[in-house]
């Protein structure tokens, strides 16, 4: 699905990260942290993130690398955060404490030990004019040389540089690195752009006393978000997550209202999205809570080659920008497939 352009318009104005907030920030996941708040608080896609940075000139925001700086997998450098940050409209005068934050956070990361030789080697005391201090300024040298490549070392081994993948109504290409084959899964699915929605009915016990809704879904679009209703009526929303560019699929849990499904032997699920990025849809299935004892009562396979599933469950797709099969992997960790 595209993530629609969204014109030179600012967003509201981004919700200011406190200075107190960013003179904590000691580690990659109190940054990482930040950096995510920010970005949902702009309301901006990855797209036009890139598109800012482009018109601006200067340093490049590729959307991979935003991606992989939202998701903690890439310890970005101070130009790129910086530039992220303007195009979520930070104002200048909030620059300088989240570059203080990366220092920080930067200077964290090196070996323990690095600083100080470098800070001994500054200070040694130092007599000009002769043969040994000579002597000591060479072995200066050497030693920050050194530090300067272990630091660069330490450096490469943070930045793992991820390949980029252009997006559409669902993200592209199979895990291109080792993953247990147990947890690769083809599945084929639909799309649709905000503005869009789907719509099925499923069965359940009349004498549930509680519902539950899980959807699988492309977490290579990040921050799909979209609103639920049951028979009309509203009933939670798919709420965004941070995207994901390697273990790409998440199978999503929703918890519907008891007082929509009790005493019903059939409920009209409407999913209508409201986020730029777009929603996609794979699987659903549906739990109900009978005498204490949670059991499925339904599924719904999407997709074009699952056209008798749809049919079943009288499935209708409105504004449908993408269609096609799609071959990811879940996370390592089972319990981390799953996703309120």
């Amino acid at each position: 699905m595209s993530e629609a352009p969204q014109g030179d318009q600012d967003p509201r104005p981004a919700g200011e990260a406190t200075e107190d907030g960013l003179e904590s920030v000691t580690s990659h996941e109190d940054l990482v942290k930040l950096l995510a708040e920010q970005f949902a608080r702009a309301d901006v896609s990855l797209r036009e993130l890139q598109t800012r940075a482009d018109r601006a000139g200067g340093t490049r925001l590729p959307r991979s690398t935003c991606a992989d700086m939202l998701a903690g997998r890439r310890f970005p450098k101070k130009a790129v955060m910086v530039a992220f940050l303007r195009g979520c409209r930070v104002p200048d005068h909030q620059l300088p404490a989240w570059e203080r934050a990366w220092e920080r956070v930067r200077v964290n990361q090196l070996p323990a030990g690095s600083l100080e030789i470098a800070a001994q080697v500054m200070t040694a005391p130092d007599n000009p004019g002769t043969a040994r201090a000579a002597g000591r300024r060479r072995r200066r040298a050497a030693l920050l040389t050194a530090v300067a490549v272990l630091t660069a070392a330490v450096i490469l081994s943070v930045i793992i540089v991820q390949r980029a993948t252009p997006q559409r109504g669902a993200s592209e290409g199979a895990p291109d690195h080792i993953v247990n084959p147990a947890h690769i899964v083809s599945d084929d699915g639909r799309a649709f752009p905000r503005g869009g929605w789907s719509r099925f009915t499923v069965t359940v016990n009349p004498a549930n006393t509680g519902v539950r809704l899980t959807r699988r879904l492309d977490a290579g679009v990040g921050l799909q978000r979209a609103t639920i209703t049951v028979d009309g009526s509203p009933a939670a929303e798919w709420r965004p997550l941070l995207e994901d560019g390697i273990y790409k699929w998440r199978d999503q849990i929703v918890t519907i209202p008891p007082n929509l499904t009790t005493g019903r032997r059939s409920l009209t699920i409407v999913n209508t999205c409201v986020s730029a990025s777009g929603f996609n849809e794979f699987l659903y299935t549906v739990e109900h809570e009978v005498d204490g004892v949670w059991s499925t009562a339904d599924t719904v396979d999407i997709g074009r080659d699952h056209t008798a599933s749809e049919a079943a469950h009288d499935y209708r797709v409105v504004g449908e920008d993408w269609a096609g099969t799609q071959t990811f992997a879940y996370p390592p960790r089972k319990e981390a497939w799953s996703v309120q």
